[in-house]
């Protein structure tokens, strides 16, 4: 047990703060000339100079501890105490005499608080998208799984994806012409896509094909004989292209998802378009003039409904075929901007709803990784001299067929 030194007192208040022994050079010749060594002199042992004389010393006293001896406010270098101990590196550091708080807030460590909410950020929009898409999955009928050829994956392999919009308006519309059944497509495109590769083909609506069991008429009625099953036999027919996957665009929520993005920006000529009697009549109003315009999601849905402009009489279905491939390009790049990582979450909540597909969550989750992997698909359509194909079966009309399908599987 140690016996307390004869100046110091045996009992003091937890208030006070603790003596410090201070000790100086030893006299006499330190311990080889001086017998014993006492290190003060005189034999007071360890007990400063008394006269006060000798080297000035500095005294130290560790820092406050623990979260509750700051917020207590004792500061690092307050009255009475020493100045602050070295780093193990040397120096005070950068954040010596500030707050806690925004000692804290270190370079490094900022860069790592950041990088975990853009990782907490995207988590969260995957797992939101791949929830909403799972809930779509059975939206689509079982003759349709029958129907289609057996994919790979669309990170490292290439599918077929045949996009079906149909002119079945959205539910309540006031639109004229609005009804439920006898539903036909009103868009037909054969998408190439996954491993880096990322290409087109329209079909116009009214190319006159074969439909199996139907004889021979437009295109777009396939869907209304047999839907979605006999849409992908008659394309398939048509072009000699197998089908992986098939989407349909719902008309519903394709509008919400452009807005969640924040709208697209597509170059057009001059349009001035009423579908269905306009807006005084129920329908949509589309005016643009030449050049560059930022669409949200009801004007993008017009304009790739858009046949008729009464502004260009040269405007025809094959027009707004390359409107729409234009949309889709546009949206791929809108995907990429600081704007739409903010709104990630709710665009991932209503991307997969936007459409009805055979792609499950991860299958869906990959062919918009393959979109962007694949760059901006340049605009093809099926037509012959500008105009849709007069008839499929004439020699010049497979001559063209042939030399659109090469170019969507090989470039």
């Amino acid at each position: 047990m140690q016996t307390p030194m004869p100046d110091e007192p045996s009992h003091r208040t937890p208030t006070e703060d603790p003596p410090y022994r201070v000790y100086g050079p030893e006299r006499g010749g330190g311990r080889k000339g001086g017998g014993s060594g006492g290190r003060t002199g005189g034999g007071s042992g360890d007990r400063p100079y008394p006269d006060g004389g000798g080297p000035a010393y500095k005294v130290y006293r560790s820092l406050p501890r623990g979260l509750r001896s700051r917020l207590r406010g004792e500061d690092d270098l307050a009255p009475g105490r020493g100045p602050r101990l070295p780093r193990r590196g040397g120096g005070l550091g950068a954040g010596a005499g500030l707050p806690w708080w925004r000692r804290q807030l270190r370079p490094r460590r900022l860069v790592l608080w950041v990088l975990g909410l853009i990782v907490a950020w995207l988590a969260l929009s995957l797992v939101l998208f791949v929830i909403s898409a799972q809930q779509q999955s059975g939206s689509i009928p079982a003759s349709v799984s029958a129907a289609l050829t057996p994919g790979g994956n669309m990170l490292t392999g290439t599918d077929t994806v045949l996009v079906i919009g149909t002119d079945q308006r959205p539910k309540g519309s006031k639109e004229p012409g609005a009804f439920a059944g006898g539903i036909r497509s009103d868009t037909m495109m054969l998408w190439r896509i996954g491993g880096g590769t990322s290409r087109r083909l329209s079909i116009p609506r009214d190319t006159v094909v074969p439909i199996p069991g139907y004889g021979t008429t437009k295109i777009n009625a396939a869907y209304s004989y047999g839907g979605p099953a006999l849409a992908i036999k008659t394309v398939e027919n048509l072009t000699g292209v197998k089908i992986n996957h098939v989407i349909i665009v719902n008309l519903a929520n394709f509008p919400k998802f452009i807005d969640d993005i924040g709208g697209i920006n597509v170059k057009t000529g001059r349009i001035c378009s009423n579908i269905s009697g306009g807006v005084k009549n129920g329908g949509f109003s589309l005016f643009l003039g030449p050049g560059v315009h930022h669409l949200d999601g009801r004007d993008a849905l017009t304009l790739a409904r858009t046949r008729e402009n009464s502004c260009n009489a040269a405007s025809n279905d094959l027009t707004r075929e390359g409107y729409q491939q234009e949309i889709l390009n546009s949206i791929k790049s809108q995907l990429l901007t600081p704007s739409t990582f903010f709104r990630l979450p709710w665009a991932s909540w209503d991307a997969p709803q936007a459409v009805r597909t055979d792609m499950g969550g991860f299958t869906l989750l990959t062919l918009f990784a393959g979109a962007e992997m694949g760059g901006s698909a340049p605009t093809q359509i099926l037509q012959q001299n500008h105009l849709p194909l007069p008839d499929v079966q004439s020699p010049s009309g497979q001559a063209a067929i042939h030399r659109a399908v090469n170019r969507l599987m090989n470039g």
